[in-house]
């Protein structure tokens, strides 16, 4: 062989390696899909510190090469760097550190001193059982049902971390479309606050809430782990994790470790959990039916956590006297999507009355839908293991 050959040769060869020679039409379109996140995050400023590694994580996951070259560098393959990445992902590592974060940032001092704020995030998860009720129908298996209900939570580590346990095949799906979910409460929830209150409803002022001690501060992380736990015990990855974390900022003694958890060591886990994540979505294994289908259950599940937020407040009115009276803008924060729901309300309670701040009411529903969330999610997994 003269040298022309030798470097044709090889040419040809290196050629074969290359991204414009192994794509296909799925990566083309999820490279799109991942570069729309990625602008919805920089210019609509939709979650960006979600979207942003999600969607380039999608791109990045996307990028094709030859699959047999053995090159271990895919997610899905053994030893390379993404796929020991996303081990935290598939064996449930990143969940619970997740829940350690919010616990240390999250103060439950609104739900502490209005204790029937608890229910408001207990009825917002009825979107979960409905969701699981029309999946068992579309012929998924119970175990895959539980898994895509969960979305109805609006917890992005909560389903990832329960999908990672009874549906591991539909996780990338069910991950990608809870953040997605996550990320667009904005867009989703002000139509159906709008749809479901009255003019009269929205303009209801809530009473001041009182104010927490800083022993009822300590005793709530305590207390919520114990009667949590003891009920669905398969829950204490998440729950376990999310009172020691408001314990570690609520005691006053380790202000650096709560710190830590709440800043640090979350932005290290949110950056792989979101773009191993992203990544996970390759065309191969993402472009199916079953991810049509996942999205929209997902859509369903959201709008009916909402909706039944919303709705139990209003019938909760009916018992409260007049000067008690709940604001049912507060009721889509039962959704767990920490605090963008709570602001959402409180937007919403301005627009009608500029003087109407809802925030601190609408942050103890809120914070009840991640306790909510978290327990619901344990109870499928201890009934379905």
């Amino acid at each position: 062989m003269n040298i022309i050959d030798f470097i044709v040769s090889n040419f040809n060869e290196f050629l074969s390696f290359t991204g414009f020679a192994n794509a296909t039409v799925g990566n083309i379109i999820m490279i799109v899909v991942g570069i729309f996140f990625i602008w919805l995050a920089i210019k609509k400023d939709f979650e960006p510190l979600l979207l942003v590694p999600i969607g380039l994580g999608i791109v990045l996951g996307n990028i094709p090469f030859r699959a047999d070259a053995g090159l271990e560098i895919g997610l899905y393959e053994d030893n390379s760097v993404l796929n020991i990445f996303y081990q935290g992902v598939r064996q449930g590592w990143y969940p619970p550190l997740v829940f350690l974060g919010i616990g240390a940032m999250t103060d439950f001092s609104a739900l502490i001193s209005n204790p029937k704020l608890i229910l408001i995030g207990a009825a917002a998860q009825f979107g979960i059982f409905g969701a699981y009720m029309i999946a068992l129908a579309l012929g998924f298996e119970p175990n895959q049902a539980a898994g895509i209900a969960i979305i109805g939570g609006a917890d992005g580590p909560t389903a990832i971390f329960l999908s990672s346990k009874l549906s591991p095949n539909l996780m990338g799906a069910i991950a990608v479309c809870a953040y997605s979910y996550m990320a667009l409460v904005p867009v989703i929830q002000p139509p159906l606050m709008r749809l479901l209150t009255t003019k009269k409803e929205r303009h209801i002022r809530m009473q001041p809430a009182r104010r927490v001690s800083q022993l009822e501060r300590i005793m709530f992380p305590i207390i919520g782990l114990l009667l949590t736990t003891f009920m669905v015990p398969s829950g204490l990855p998440l729950l376990g994790m999310l009172f020691f974390g408001n314990l570690l900022k609520e005691s006053g003694k380790t202000t650096r470790l709560a710190k830590t958890a709440g800043s640090a060591l979350n932005d290290v886990v949110v950056v792989l959990l979101g773009l191993t994540v992203g990544c996970s979505t390759q065309a191969s294994e993402f472009l199916t039916m079953n991810t049509v289908f996942i999205f929209l259950l997902g859509a369903f599940a959201f709008i009916i956590a909402s909706s039944t937020g919303i709705l139990f407040v209003k019938f909760m009115n009916i018992f409260l006297p007049r000067h008690k009276k709940i604001n049912p803008l507060i009721g889509n924060a039962g959704v767990s999507a920490v605090p963008m729901c709570a602001r959402i309300s409180n937007n919403m309670g301005l627009e009608y009355d500029r003087h109407n701040f809802l925030l601190m009411h609408a942050m103890g529903p809120n914070v009840a839908g991640v306790i909510g969330s978290a327990v619901a999610a344990g109870a499928l997994l201890g009934f379905f293991s």
